[in-house]
């Protein structure tokens, strides 16, 4: 039942990282989810210091520092990736503050072995609702990485949609957790969203190619852990980056 509950979790996870990862790329934002990750810090020690689900503990954080950045930039002006920049710098030296570390390790690689089975199903729950609010506004998006100003002669509400946008991201960044912990989520949207680019001939095609390379990595990852007990999460992102390297090879 463990075993069930950790594929369960974790290929959702992945797979709809690795499918909103594939409009990250085109919007410049993947490295956005590594700072959100870092500002997830802060509750991930929270939840390991009163030991209750890091995604619990994770999400306030994460979903509080979208929004800040959503509304310095409408604000500021300010490009995301400086904005992100601050937020990441804020959220680590927060979270080490306080951290024990003992329990730095699991805080910024995660552990998903500890996932039990309804926790897996709620969380399999969440990253459906996810997948669809961003299948649905996957079009729209794609129109405002194009082009603003475009998408805004066509009637689209550029702050809405990326509002939505940004607040899926953070849920993910905060699931994601679960996976790889506050250090690594950029690489659990961006490698599979990479891989995919080299490989697909559509968009659609590559929308597609990403989700399920990100639920490949995880499973090649899962049964590696089993037999070496190494972290999944880390065993994970070597493993897509290895698949990345060898798509960018056959590309050339």
């Amino acid at each position: 039942m463990e075993a069930l509950a950790i594929l369960i979790a974790g290929i959702f996870i992945s797979g709809v990282a690795g499918y909103l990862g594939s409009l990250m790329l085109p919007k410049r934002m993947a490295l956005v989810a590594g700072p959100l990750g870092h500002l997830a810090l802060p509750g991930i020690a929270l939840a390991l210091i009163y030991n209750f689900d890091v995604s619990v503990g994770a999400f306030p954080f994460v979903i509080l520092g979208m929004l800040a950045i959503w509304l310095l930039e409408l604000k500021t002006k300010l490009p995301i990736e400086g904005l992100t920049a601050i937020v990441f710098a804020f959220g680590v030296a927060l979270a080490f503050l306080f951290l024990p570390m003992e329990k730095a390790e699991e805080a910024l690689i995660g552990d998903i072995t500890k996932i039990d089975f309804g926790n897996a199903l709620l969380t399999s729950f969440i990253c459906v609702a996810v997948f669809l609010i961003v299948r649905r506004i996957y079009p729209k998006m794609v129109l405002i990485s194009i082009s603003e100003d475009l998408a805004k002669s066509e009637g689209t509400d550029v702050k809405k949609y990326n509002l939505i946008y940004l607040l899926s991201v953070a849920t993910m960044v905060a699931l994601g957790v679960k996976v790889v912990g506050g250090l690594l989520t950029a690489a659990l949207v961006a490698i599979p969203a990479a891989t995919s680019r080299n490989l697909s001939k559509s968009l659609s095609q590559y929308s597609i190619l990403s989700g399920a390379l990100g639920i490949a990595n995880f499973i090649f990852a899962f049964l590696l852990f089993e037999i070496t007990k190494l972290p999944i999460g880390p065993l994970m992102i070597v493993i897509a980056s290895i698949i990345f390297i060898l798509s960018s090879v056959l590309k050339t």
